[in-house]
C-alpha cells in the first residue's frame, strides 16, 4: 500500500518545483508523441497534473481553452510564470479525484507522470466520461520494469540515460539537491507494470493503444467513439 497522500505528494512537488529546470527530462522526450495524436485545433482541453506547465503551454497553442490542474502550489506558480500571457489557460489547484468533471465536457485530456499517484481504473473511468465523443485521451506515465523484458530494456536504457544527461546538461548525474528531492519522493511511489496498465485499459478503454518506451515510460492513447 502506498504511503502517499495528496498532502505528501503536494509537499514533495513543492520541493521539486524549487529545483532548477533539468534539461534532461524523460517526460519531455515524449511530449511530442502525445501532441501528434491531436488534430491541429481542438476545443476544450484538460491537463491532469500539469506540473510546471510545459505541456500546458503547448496545448494552449492547439486548444481554444485549457484547464490545467495540479496539487502543488509551487508547481502551479511555475506554470503561471510559463503560461503568462496565455489568456486561454486556466490553472487550478485541485485533487484530480475530487475536481468536478462534467460528462462529455472536453475534446482532449492529457496527463503526464500523474496517474501512477492515483487509482488507475477509477481515474481512467473519470477521464473517459469527461471526454466528448471523438475526443482524445493522452497519457504518458512511469512503468515498473521489474519484468524480464523490462530488465532487458533498463540495461539498454541506463547507458543512454547517462549519455543523454551528459549531452544536455554537461553532468553525469543530477545535482545532489535534485537527487535528494526525487529519492525522497520515489521512496513512496508505486509504478504499475505494463501488464497491469493493459488489463485496466482493456476494461475501461476498449481499443486503447498502449506503447512501452525507453526511459521507463509508457504512453496510452484512446479516442472516444463518435457514436
Amino acid at each position: 500500500m502506498s504511503e502517499q497522500t495528496p498532502e505528501s505528494i503536494a509537499s514533495d512537488f513543492d520541493r521539486i518545483a524549487q529545483l532548477p529546470d533539468d534539461p534532461w527530462d524523460h517526460n519531455r522526450l515524449y511530449l511530442g508523441v502525445l501532441l501528434r495524436e491531436l488534430p491541429p485545433r481542438v476545443g476544450d482541453a484538460l491537463e491532469v497534473g500539469c506540473g510546471a506547465g510545459e505541456l500546458t503551454a503547448r496545448l494552449a497553442a492547439r486548444a481554444e481553452r485549457v484547464i490545467a490542474i495540479d496539487l502543488s502550489h509551487e508547481m502551479l506558480a511555475a506554470a503561471r510564470a510559463r503560461c503568462a500571457g496565455l489568456a486561454n489557460v486556466e490553472l487550478v489547484g485541485a485533487d484530480a479525484l475530487e475536481y468536478p468533471l462534467a460528462p462529455a465536457s472536453f475534446d482532449a485530456i492529457a496527463s503526464v507522470a500523474t496517474l501512477h499517484h492515483l487509482p488507475l481504473a477509477q481515474m481512467l473511468a473519470r477521464l473517459r466520461d469527461a471526454l466528448r465523443p471523438g475526443g482524445a485521451l493522452l497519457v504518458l506515465d512511469v512503468l515498473d520494469e521489474h519484468t524480464p523484458t523490462g530488465v532487458a530494456l533498463s540495461a539498454l536504457t541506463l547507458p543512454l540515460n547517462v549519455i543523454g544527461r551528459l549531452a544536455t546538461s554537461g553532468r553525469l548525474r543530477p545535482t545532489p539537491e535534485a537527487r535528494a528531492a526525487w529519492q525522497a519522493h520515489c521512496a513512496t511511489d508505486r509504478f504499475p507494470a505494463l501488464a497491469e496498465v493493459r488489463a485496466v485499459a482493456a476494461e475501461i478503454l476498449p481499443g486503447a493503444r498502449l506503447r512501452r518506451h525507453l526511459f521507463w515510460r509508457y504512453s496510452l492513447v484512446w479516442r472516444k467513439p463518435s457514436q
